[in-house]
């Protein structure tokens, strides 16, 4: 039997070094599958590190819980998935707090509380209450940006930085200031996430049987009077592209035309 303490170390150093990419992510969920019986020291581990560690690293693991209790799903293995249920308002507050400190990470919070929903994880009551604080949490972000010069002209403050300045009353500080290497990771990172989503989204699902069939018939919108009537301007002018294109077909149709006429002028002739 392994050891519980190294089992959590090793656990917590996955979770503290997890980056943009499905590997690492992937790599840190089959650790806590493997050692599933140790499932609520590992769980811990999850909310100490969102708790303990930079904006960046919380939203690692922020995104790494879907894919988490994803694998957990298909493992078989749900206590994994009662516990992130259980505390999900704990890690929201760990990943964007209310001291404005992780408003950066309000859209990561709300991405992946989408895909959660999406993957009947969390109930659409739960992910609507939790939008609307992290709005109120945005809103009060944003009041503590504008009121926050970052070269103070108060001669009470001098030229104490934005981060350091008096918190507004209520309790909301400005955000603490990141260095450049966290900033680029971060950007770097947040790439590589919207990359691999575009990918997702031309991705087809292989079951059920005609599935790409299925999801363009749940997407295509119901006929109607200006569709049918779409298709006969579009059968006409593809009609009239092929006659010009064809020299045999421009001919019986000159053909018809002259047949046309031709009748028309007997006709004429006849009720004179």
């Amino acid at each position: 039997m392994a050891d519980p303490f190294e089992v959590r170390m090793r656990f917590s150093s996955q979770l503290q070094h997890l980056n943009a990419s499905v590997t690492s992510a992937q790599k840190a969920a089959q650790y806590a599958l493997k050692y599933r019986d140790m499932d609520e020291d590992l769980h811990s581990c999850i909310l100490e590190q969102l708790e303990r560690n930079n904006m960046n690293t919380r939203a690692n693991i922020m995104y790494f819980i879907e894919h988490f209790l994803e694998m957990a799903q298909k493992d078989g293995h749900v206590d994994y998935v009662r516990m992130i249920q259980r505390d999900i308002i704990r890690v929201v507050d760990a990943v964007a707090p209310d001291d404005g400190s992780g408003a950066a990470n309000v859209k990561v919070v709300r991405r992946v509380l989408q895909g959660l929903q999406s993957k009947s994880f969390l109930a659409s009551q739960t992910v609507e209450e939790i939008n609307d604080v992290l709005k109120e949490r945005e809103t009060a972000h944003m009041d503590v940006v504008m009121s926050s010069p970052v070269n103070s002209t108060n001669p009470a403050l001098g030229d104490m930085p934005a981060s350091r300045t008096i918190p507004k009353p209520g309790g909301v500080v400005p955000p603490p200031h990141l260095d450049k290497k966290e900033i680029t990771q971060r950007i770097e990172e947040d790439r590589e996430r919207h990359k691999r989503l575009r990918e997702s989204i031309w991705a087809v699902p292989t079951e059920p049987p005609d599935a790409e069939m299925w999801k363009m018939w749940e997407e295509t919108s119901d006929l109607g009077d200006d569709d049918f009537l779409l298709a006969k301007e579009e059968e006409e002018e593809r009609q009239r592209c092929v006659t010009d294109s064809c020299v045999h077909l421009q001919d019986e149709e000159t053909r018809k035309r002259k047949s046309l006429a031709a009748n028309g002028n007997r006709t004429t002739l006849a009720t004179q």
